[in-house]
């Protein structure tokens, strides 16, 4: 899978976007990528700013072209050069629950996945006014991919 691969359901109470790409780079560089909060806006066009430390526990404010909506994701389930994942908003009303994965593979390189769902009762309400994630999550793919092939 050379160029991002995204996929997006959905339920009455649940929208979910999926992105993969295989980057010929390994779990570590992109790991390095994706944890440094100060250098993403560098490399990763779909996103302006991000304030905070990506680590455990930490609640980030993430900075999005085009609004001034900022999202405000706390880091959990952090394995490094593995895994990680960022949650907002309140559970049952409304959630936002993105994952990233890494997966080494036998030739060097590494399968990156980024999931996101969002769930919760004002699903059915909202879900028109929220854009469609999968070009969104494409970009964000392939600028990962760009950078950690340099």
């Amino acid at each position: 899978m050379t160029a991002p691969v995204t996929s997006h359901i959905q339920g009455a109470f649940f929208l979910a976007y999926r992105v993969e790409v295989n980057v010929r780079a390994s779990a570590p560089r992109i790991w390095n990528l994706l944890t440094d909060a100060q250098e993403f806006p560098r490399w990763n066009s779909t996103v302006t700013r991000i304030e905070g430390e990506i680590r455990e526990g930490a609640k980030l404010r993430v900075h999005v072209p085009g609004t001034g909506r900022v999202f405000t994701p706390t880091v959990s389930g952090v394995v490094p050069d593995a895994r990680m994942t960022w949650a907002d908003g309140v559970r049952l009303i409304f959630r936002g629950v993105r994952v990233f994965e890494l997966r080494p593979t036998g030739d060097g390189s590494t399968d990156f996945t980024m999931a996101e769902r969002f769930s919760g009762l004002m699903v059915p309400f909202v879900k028109r006014y929220l854009p469609d994630f999968r070009p969104i999550f494409a970009r964000y793919a392939s600028d990962l991919k760009l950078e950690a092939e340099e």
